[in-house]
């Protein structure tokens, strides 16, 4: 059994990364309770009693820890995984794993040192409505995929956010921080190692604090296939999650509308996904479809044959964010008369 640590308590992310090891037959061996957030760590507590507290150092230096799972303050997660790297742990690190070009390279260059893995976990791997939406689109029923949509719209939930959440350079700016999981779909549905950035925006729309990157898009293409990503915190308090997702895929042949979080005013629960095709439509519940990321990544740990999500797209998803991020075109909200 895979043995493995939690460290840096500062997104609640952190909760479904360790249930779902959980769930998939790891073991929760130890966590560093060390936090920028108080809530997030007795949020873990609760809901992890029996697993004891430790030192990161102690964690970090124990053989018997396997791997290491990090939802730190984001510009801090890249030193965390370099560190565990070196002493012999692979890294599930939630997103966006690193903030900045230097941190990229510096992950690069230990894990080619350490030949450890280092995983970014992102929205597709754990999503049982994407995970079909790529069987789907690789299966050919929508024929050649022309364009991909993506729209991650996400509630605020300010009272809920601690400092560095507001602080652009602690989380990589919106691009990095969110927009680097409709990359990645973007990359998978097109079947594509890399692509280019054709166009990029940051807006400041009015949210506080002055300057908070509040809305983005950006249009990306590879030489067969095009895609929209829209990016915003604007999600209002009447709807009853934190954001209506959606994802659109074109083809020659057929079209594909994939809502994730839910079927507003219609079916209840999560994962829709709606098809037209050649001679039909279909709807499909997918939110009872397995999903094999954390298992996969187990197997990876224990046969040393990183399946899940190949090393060379993970970086490459971050790099293209943070390129994103950093050539998007600026606005502001203009006063008002």
């Amino acid at each position: 059994m895979a043995r493995f640590a939690a460290i840096g308590l500062d997104h609640r992310h952190v909760y479904d990364l360790t249930q779902g090891l959980l769930d998939a037959g790891a073991e929760c061996v130890g966590y560093n309770p060390d936090t920028t957030d108080p809530r997030v760590l007795a949020g873990f507590r609760k809901r992890f009693p029996h697993v004891p507290a430790a030192e990161t150092a102690r964690l970090l230096d124990d053989p018997g820890i396997d791997f290491v799972v990090i939802a730190a303050v984001p510009r801090e997660r890249a030193d965390l995984a370099i560190a565990a790297m070196r002493r012999g742990k692979d890294v599930m690190v939630d997103k966006p794993g690193i903030t900045s070009d230097d941190q990229l390279a510096a992950v690069e260059a230990a894990v080619a040192e350490t030949g450890r893995f280092w995983s970014v976990a992102l929205g597709r791997l754990a999503s049982p409505a994407q995970a079909e939406a790529l069987r789907i689109v690789r299966s050919g029923e929508l024929g050649h995929l022309v364009h991909v949509t993506s729209l991650a719209p996400h509630r605020l939930n300010r009272e809920l956010r601690p400092a560095w959440f507001f602080d652009a350079p602690a989380y990589g700016g919106i691009i990095n921080d969110i927009g680097v999981h409709s990359i990645d779909t973007f990359l998978a549905l097109a079947g594509a190692a890399d692509a280019a950035i054709e166009h990029a925006a940051i807006g400041a729309f009015g949210t506080q604090p002055p300057g908070f990157e509040d809305f983005a898009e950006l249009v990306l293409s590879t030489p067969t296939a095009r895609g929209y990503v829209r990016l915003d915190w604007f999600t209002p308090d009447g709807l009853p999650t934190w954001g209506d997702s959606r994802l659109f895929c074109v083809g020659t042949e057929g079209t594909l509308e994939l809502r994730k979080n839910l079927d507003i005013e219609g079916r209840p629960g999560t994962d829709h996904l709606f098809l037209a095709g050649r001679s039909a439509t279909r709807y499909m519940d997918c939110s009872t479809l397995p999903t094999t990321y954390y298992r996969d990544f187990l197997a990876g740990v224990n046969t040393r044959n990183h399946t899940v999500m190949p090393q060379p797209q993970v970086f490459a998803v971050c790099r293209l964010a943070l390129q994103a991020q950093a050539r998007a075109i600026r606005h502001t909200a203009a006063p008002c008369p």
